[in-house]
């Protein structure tokens, strides 16, 4: 097919602000995991599906499997709340409060 460009599971973006490998990038509406380290303004490789483990809101219990999770941009985590941020996954395990991290597949 001639209008076939790439599967789209990684894709480049101009990092919006400074990104470490793994961190969470957020253009407009665009999420993704950065597959290395970028300045802002910078080209950057990001995953825009998977399973990943990532830094979450520690005080937040996740008690079932498959909350809609949300990118909190402010603190560069994950989140079950809505104001504000961008849905952007699912979660896949329970966690809890505290807890520093989550396991979460993105929506893509």
């Amino acid at each position: 097919m001639k209008n076939y460009i790439q599967p789209g599971d990684t894709v480049t973006v101009t990092a919006p602000y400074d990104v470490a490998s793994g961190g969470g990038v957020l253009v407009g509406t665009l999420f993704g995991i950065a597959t290395g380290d970028a300045k802002s303004g910078d080209e950057v490789e990001i995953k825009t599906n998977g399973v990943y483990e990532h830094a979450k809101t520690s005080a937040q219990a996740w008690a079932t499997v498959g909350l809609a999770i949300y990118w909190d941009n402010t603190n560069k985590v994950f989140t079950t709340t809505a104001t504000d941020n961008t849905l952007v996954a699912k979660n896949l395990a329970v966690a809890a409060n505290p807890s520093p991290a989550g396991i979460v597949k993105l929506n893509g």
